[in-house]
C-alpha cells in the first residue's frame, strides 16, 4: 500500500458553479485522453493512486489541501464520463452523502445497460465501505462514497470518512487486482494529515486477530459472554475501549447473531449486518487477551497546481487559461482520433520532461 499524507481540513461550502463546470469539462477531456491512450483499466489503477489523484484534483483547480478535492473531484469525474456517452467504457457510481446510499441502483443500472451480474460488484462496493467504517477504527466515519467500474468487472474506490472534532477528513482508496484479499492491506492508498492509534484489523500483521475473531464465533453464545465479562472485569487502562463503552445486552445479542451465521473467515463475519465498529473492537479485544493474538494498533495512513485553487491559493484561478486548456486538449484527442497525434506526442513528450 502506498503511504501518502497531505492535509485535509473540512473546507466548508462547495466549488463555485462556474469553476465546477470546467472542472467537469476538464476532466472529461483528461478521462478521455487516458482512455484513448492507455485503457481503462490504467485509467482505474490512476485514480486509486492517492498521488495520482491529488494531483489531478489540483491540475483541475481545487484546493490540494481541503477535503473538498476528494468529494468534488469525484462529481467532476462522474459529470464529466457522463459527458463522454457511449465512448466512455466506464461506470462511475455513487459520491457524497445520498448519492453514497444509491451507489447500488446506479450498479444495477450499468450492469443492466452493459448485460453482466451488478451483484458481485454491489458486493464489493458494500464490504469495502464496512471495512473502512467498521475495521479500520480510526475515528472517521464514512460520509463519501464513489465506485468506478468496467464492464469486464474491474473497479476502484474512492471513498472519505469525516471527524468533527478535529474538522478534517481521511480518504480510503482500493483498486482491484487478481488474488486480491480484502481482509489484509487492501488498500492502495489511505491519506490524512495526522496519524494515532488506529484499530486496524485488516492489517497484514493482525491475520491472527482475525483468526481469533473467527474462532471465538464459533464458541457458544454464552461462553462468549462469560469471556467478556472476565475481560471487563480485569481490563487494564491502557486499552482503547473500556466496559463502559459496550452495551452489554447488545453485545449477547451480536454475539448469538455471530454464532448463529456460524462465519468461516473474517470476511464473512464483517460482512454479517449488525457487526458494526463497538463489536468488531470487543472481538479485537477478545482476541487479544484471551487468545493472545493483538492486531495492529499501527495507522495505516501515509501529497502541483496548475490553474490556481478555488480559494485563491496559491493563486486564482485563471478561467483564460484554464479554457485554453481544456480546448487543447480536446483539440489533442479529437485529432488522435483521425490520425493526427502531433500535439498528443507532443503533450506526452512534456509529461516526460
Amino acid at each position: 500500500m502506498k503511504r501518502s499524507i497531505t492535509s485535509l481540513p473540512l473546507h466548508y461550502g462547495k466549488a463555485p458553479p462556474w469553476l465546477f463546470q470546467k472542472m467537469k469539462r476538464l476532466s472529461a477531456a483528461l478521462t478521455e485522453i487516458i482512455l484513448f491512450e492507455f485503457g481503462p483499466s490504467e485509467f482505474l489503477a490512476r485514480v486509486a493512486d492517492p498521488v495520482w489523484f491529488q494531483a489531478l484534483g489540483c491540475a483541475v483547480g481545487f484546493d490540494w489541501h481541503s477535503s473538498g478535492l476528494t468529494t468534488t473531484l469525484c462529481g467532476a469525474l462522474k459529470e464529466g464520463v457522463a459527458l463522454l456517452g457511449e465512448d466512455a467504457s466506464l461506470a462511475v457510481c455513487g459520491g457524497k452523502a445520498k448519492r453514497a446510499i444509491r451507489t447500488p441502483e446506479e450498479i444495477d443500472r450499468y450492469g443492466e445497460k452493459w448485460g453482466i451480474d451488478a451483484q458481485h460488484l454491489k458486493t464489493i462496493s458494500r464490504l469495502c465501505a464496512k471495512i473502512d467504517n467498521t475495521a479500520v477504527q480510526d475515528g472517521y466515519s464514512l460520509y463519501h462514497h464513489t465506485f468506478i467500474f468496467t464492464a469486464h468487472g474491474e473497479w476502484a474506490i474512492i471513498q472519505q470518512g469525516m471527524n468533527g472534532e478535529k474538522r478534517d477528513a481521511r480518504r480510503y482508496q482500493w483498486l482491484s487486482k487478481d488474488n486480491l484479499d480484502m481482509t489484509s492491506d487492501p488498500h492502495t492508498g489511505i491519506t490524512c494529515d495526522e496519524r494515532g492509534a488506529v484499530l486496524n484489523f485488516v492489517a497484514g500483521e493482525s491475520a491472527g486477530a482475525r483468526g481469533a475473531a473467527v474462532d471465538f464465533a464459533k464458541e457458544n453464545p454464552d461462553a462468549m459472554i462469560k469471556a467478556w465479562k472476565g475481560i471487563a472485569l480485569t481490563m487494564p487502562e491502557r486499552h482503547y475501549i473500556s466496559a463502559k463503552d459496550v452495551n452489554e445486552k447488545r453485545l449477547y445479542k451480536m454475539f448469538r447473531l455471530i454464532h448463529e451465521s456460524q462465519p468461516d473467515t473474517f470476511k464473512d463475519l464483517i460482512q454479517i449486518q449488525g457487526v458494526g465498529p463497538r463489536t468488531v473492537a470487543a472481538l479485537a479485544l477478545v482476541s487479544e487477551l484471551i487468545y493472545q493474538r493483538p492486531p495492529s494498533f499501527e495507522d495505516p495512513a501515509r501529497f502541483s497546481f496548475a490553474h490556481g485553487g478555488k480559494d485563491g491559493y496559491p493563486f486564482p484561478v485563471d478561467r483564460k487559461t484554464y479554457e485554453g486548456s481544456i480546448d487543447f486538449l480536446k483539440t489533442c484527442i479529437d485529432k488522435a482520433k483521425v490520425g493526427d497525434r502531433d500535439k498528443l506526442d507532443a503533450l506526452k513528450r512534456l509529461s516526460n520532461v
